[in-house]
């Protein structure tokens, strides 16, 4: 069987690796191989094989011992028929895609061809639909919780504003988790666009107050109402998806002129999915790993392994990259009564 890992790393995928690995040697006696670098390792047959030594002393490292990448088989000539060809030519009797919504919807591509895939969902994000939540976002959050919290100190010594950009494209889960745990001022989301005159406004009530700093946290795809749009900061990726950034340093200096006090920008980036993750996710991740070998052992391909509840549970790929999860507006709501 094969393991391969697409998209952006994050804190975790080491252990869904490992756990794959020992239960599939251990309890299957299946050979397992490495695809290096995502799709496009089953593209250009790049793999290596992988056995308990190669999975020895991973479950603390961050990002993925197999590399990754954000490849897309559609912008390769037969992409799609290649990986498949590829998978017959290695004789995988399964694939198990770790991945976020890009890699798995390429995973229930390749299972509507007849391909036999297993998806583990993976992102920082946790936007992805049908599973509470993904290895990686405990890890993230901490990282912003830590950061805020190291701000808090030079915020109020210098009497700032301190904007904090964090990640999350479509969805503001870090921001929001991250801002509750370490007492934001503020909290920005691209699920609800902001008009720059309220931040401002949350300030001026703080500063009436005695409160002579402030911390803003916003997440990199926030809409900014007299935009109409996020901050672009790059051309689009294989997906589609442009690089977004700025929205910080866009917030800092709106604040600064509207205001009069100083206020500058922390870009966390991808400081929040490097490093070694979190006992949450090391378990989730190995949670997830397990799950998915025994899919694969009991055929059940086309399904997505998800946390519901307590619980691990298989859903079908399909419902699991059909949209995206956003911020709940009872949980959102929570946060802005901290809001000033």
């Amino acid at each position: 069987m094969g393991i391969l890992t697409g998209g952006g790393d994050c804190p975790g995928i080491n252990a869904v690796i490992r756990a794959v690995v020992r239960k599939g040697i251990l309890a299957y006696k299946y050979k397992i191989i490495g695809i290096r670098n995502g799709w496009k390792g089953l593209i250009d047959l790049d793999y290596h094989p992988l056995d308990l030594d190669s999975v020895s002393g991973i479950l603390h490292k961050g990002g993925t011992i197999l590399g990754t990448s954000r490849t897309n088989p559609d912008k390769y000539p037969r992409g799609y028929e290649r990986v498949c060809e590829n998978l017959r030519q290695l004789q995988v009797m399964g694939l198990i895609a770790i991945g976020g919504e890009d890699t798995l919807g390429v995973a229930n591509r390749l299972h509507r061809m007849g391909c036999p895939v297993v998806g583990v969902p993976k992102t920082i994000d946790n936007d992805l639909y049908a599973t509470d939540s993904t290895f990686g976002f405990d890890t993230a959050v901490n990282i912003v919780m830590e950061a805020i919290d190291r701000l808090h100190s030079t915020a109020e010594s210098h009497h700032r504003v301190m904007v904090v950009e964090v990640m999350g494209r479509h969805a503001g889960w870090i921001a929001v988790y991250g801002g509750l745990a370490g007492g934001a001022d503020a909290i920005l989301i691209p699920e609800e666009p902001f008009d720059v005159e309220d931040v401002c406004e949350i300030i001026r009530r703080r500063q009436a107050r005695g409160k002579n700093f402030s911390i803003i946290v916003v997440a990199e795809g926030a809409v900014p109402k007299q935009l109409g749009k996020s901050l672009t900061s790059g051309g689009p990726d294989e997906f589609g998806h442009v690089r977004l950034g700025g929205i910080g340093n866009f917030l800092a200096k709106e604040i600064e002129e509207r205001t009069g006090l100083e206020a500058r920008a922390t870009i966390l980036g991808h400081v929040q999915r490097g490093g070694a993750p979190t006992a949450f996710d090391r378990v989730l991740g190995t949670r997830f790993g397990i799950a998915a070998i025994d899919l694969v052992a009991q055929g059940k391909f086309g399904h997505m392994v998800s946390l519901r509840g307590s619980k691990i549970v298989p859903v079908p790929l399909g419902e699991a990259v059909a949209k995206l999860k956003t911020v709940d507006p009872e949980l959102y709501g929570i946060s802005k009564i901290f809001f000033g």
